[in-house]
């Protein structure tokens, strides 16, 4: 009974975890920018004496979904996209530089550009602080222009240049503040050819019906370890049943 009861208990544990994962996809569904993670079911040997055959199955993260969420055209001139492969540079809550796709920018009181979350986006030296402006630009490459209060649109002025990475996606990994870290830490080069596109958004590449199925699925599966549990129970009162009447 123990074997049989470990075995179901391990595998309604795993069945768990893969079922975070879902819930969490599903959660961030219409989040901007977001990346749907990736799991899966790997057989591991099971440590310790008997069979060299015998595996359990562990679920395991394999990274994230890169592939572009649709664009939504905004209007709003902080918005922005990437297109393509690359990422805009935040400054996380810890100092360290991180990445994001999430491109709806804020200007804070005192004209520090932000990602949703508040974190500073970097520019050419650092955290980009635009002035009082009656028009804000971004441009494809990332420039930021102003128009300064009082003044007319022949005045638009460059202020800075939002940076733009494109590193190996298999050397970033996701803390837990949420953003993208370079595994080690540590920073990368901007990237000339990241391109954006203004006054869009986008959209979380997560497909909600496929996450539904899965964890229909899943959830069928726990069920199973679940009766598998009882079953052993129910196998070990007859047993007892049975040594009582002797």
């Amino acid at each position: 009974m123990d074997r049989s009861v470990y075995i179901a208990m391990t595998g309604a544990a795993q069945i768990m975890q893969a079922q975070d994962v879902v819930s969490h996809n599903l959660a961030n569904a219409s989040t901007t920018g977001f990346k749907s993670e990736l799991d899966a079911f790997r057989s591991l040997p099971v440590q310790g004496p008997g069979s060299a055959t015998r595996i359990n199955a562990v679920a395991q993260g394999l990274g994230r979904d890169d592939s572009q969420g649709q664009l939504q055209h905004t209007g709003r001139a902080l918005d922005v996209a990437v297109r393509g492969a690359g990422w805009i540079a935040v400054q996380a809550p810890d100092g360290s530089e991180a990445y994001t796709r999430a491109g709806n920018l804020q200007l804070s009181a005192d004209g520090v550009l932000t990602d949703a979350a508040g974190n500073p986006v970097l520019g050419n030296g650092g955290p980009i602080t635009v002035p009082d402006s009656a028009q804000v630009v971004i441009g494809d490459d990332g420039t930021i222009s102003s128009v300064p209060l009082g003044q007319g649109p022949n005045t638009l002025t460059q202020i800075d240049r939002i940076k733009l990475v494109n590193p190996d996606p298999a050397q970033l990994s996701k803390g837990a503040d949420g953003l993208l870290h370079l595994a080690g830490g540590g920073s990368t080069d901007a990237d000339p050819s990241v391109q954006l596109a203004p006054q869009m958004l986008e959209g979380s590449n997560v497909n909600p019906s496929a996450e539904l199925v899965r964890m229909i699925s899943l959830s069928r599966q726990y069920e199973m370890q679940v009766r598998s549990i009882k079953t052993a129970e129910d196998d070990a009162d007859a047993s007892l049943k049975l040594l009582q009447a002797n």
